[in-house]
């Protein structure tokens, strides 16, 4: 049986840690819209959607013509295109309506990362995070 678990964490960012977070967000929700446009314009045009690997592989390219995106953590740009894709599926089995354009305006702002290769690690007080370093938590 297979178990997941999660946690969740009061955080107490430095500044600097707060943009960081504040940019990841954004950059998270620019990929999320930008592949949900592209995926219906898709869908309107060929009948058909895209693809979590299609969209990943073109994540890259992304990449190099916005340099930003480059400054925060590239596991939650993929994990907003995982969110992305599943919305779709689910949406195409008739479980979910079909996905919206993420806002700004949301009173509730995050992102998810995974933890690879011990990228994540909870030391005394504080938890090691993905281009954040060590952030404070209660």
């Amino acid at each position: 049986m297979l178990i997941n678990k999660a946690y969740k964490f009061r955080l107490y960012p430095s500044k600097e840690q707060e943009t960081l977070i504040a940019k990841t967000i954004g950059c998270s929700r620019f990929v999320f819209n930008r592949f949900l446009g592209q995926w219906n314009d898709t869908y309107q045009e060929t009948g058909k959607g895209l693809t979590y690997s299609s969209c990943s592989a073109e994540l890259t390219q992304l990449k190099k013509e916005f340099v930003w995106l480059k400054e925060v953590d590239s596991i939650a740009l993929q994990s907003s295109l995982k969110n992305l894709a599943d919305s779709f599926t689910r949406f195409f089995k008739k479980q979910n309506k079909a996905p919206r354009i993420k806002s700004k305006k949301n009173q509730v702002q995050s992102y998810t990362t995974k933890e690879t290769n011990s990228n994540i690690a909870i030391v005394d007080n504080k938890i090691k995070l993905p281009k954040l370093g060590y952030v404070r938590l209660a």
